[in-house]
């Protein structure tokens, strides 16, 4: 605008010489207007089309701000419209004993152990599988005085409900710790979940197939890992693997140490108990009926 402003006076500015001057000089200035009155054009043309860009960016702009405002109010809709989340599932707490009965569960160790430890998981949790190395290690520490027992405790049912099911029939005919070791290693390291592959390795470790078979795909196997189930849960289970050590809970694939200090603390324990009369073989159904838990009422 400036420029132009600028243009019109040197316009106006000719037009006066124009008139006082000689012919020549008169030709030079009307050439000069006309070349100034066609630059003035121009510009103005320019600044029409400069305002039309404003105007049309200024528009655009405001679509774009509309639509953001749209997005924003249906984003707020939908989280008011949301359900109120679900209350928290209860926790088990590391300071609390919880009642867990062995029951029938397959147990590594000797009855008269001073500590049980119940191990809750499945057979296609990767730290399931990475806290068996500890698990050996603390058998080998403790010997006689500890014993571990196994309870199903399933976080993936497509995969894990089958090797949970074959592990149960095999320990019907007293071969739970070989079929254990069996689906580590053939099932879970090759991710060969299939009930083919559970029949296969049940048919080499030489078992009673037709028996298998029935206890693989009938009622009482399921019941047994379905109560199993709803047991921990209730304590408070929610991942695996999952331990109570004489009752204490302790999550995750922990070190071998985090293991040893709940031993110690409850082999102490135990061995006082021990000293005042009560049976080594009778100390963790003792303990047990002694601590229920306020989630298990």
């Amino acid at each position: 605008m400036h420029r132009l402003s600028k243009l019109l006076a040197i316009a106006s500015l000719a037009t006066l010489a124009a008139c006082a001057g000689p012919q020549k000089r008169q030709d030079a200035l009307e050439k000069r207007l006309a070349t100034v009155e066609t630059e003035v054009v121009a510009l103005r043309a320019q600044v029409a089309e400069s305002e039309r860009a404003r105007a049309s960016s200024a528009t655009q702009l405001d679509d774009k701000l509309e639509k953001i405002s749209v997005s924003v109010a249906e984003v707020i809709r939908q989280m008011q419209a949301r359900p109120p989340a679900r209350p928290a599932r209860p926790q088990a707490d590391p300071t609390k004993t919880y009642a867990v009965p062995v029951g029938t569960s397959p147990v590594v160790g000797a009855k008269t152990a001073k500590v049980t430890i119940v191990f809750a998981g499945e057979y296609a949790c990767p730290f399931c599988e990475k806290v068996r190395a500890t698990l050996d290690e603390l058998k080998a520490k403790y010997g006689d005085d500890l014993r571990i027992v196994k309870k199903s405790f399933i976080v993936h049912p497509q995969v894990a409900t089958g090797p949970s099911l074959a592990a149960c029939a095999a320990h019907k005919q007293g071969r739970w710790k070989e079929m254990d070791e069996a689906l580590w290693e053939r099932v879970f390291k090759t991710r060969q979940f299939e009930d083919d592959h559970l029949k296969e390795v049940a048919r080499d470790l030489k078992l009673d197939m037709k028996r298998f078979e029935a206890d693989f795909t009938g009622k009482a196997c399921r019941e047994d890992i379905d109560a199993d189930q709803a047991m921990l849960a209730k304590l408070g289970v929610g991942a695996t693997p999952a331990f109570f050590i004489n009752g204490r809970f302790l999550s995750g694939a922990q070190p071998a140490a985090a293991f040893s200090a709940l031993i110690d603390e409850e082999m102490k324990k135990a061995n006082d108990a021990i000293k005042k009369g009560v049976k080594a073989k009778d100390y963790y159904d003792t303990l047990v009926k002694a601590s229920p838990s306020e989630l298990t009422k």
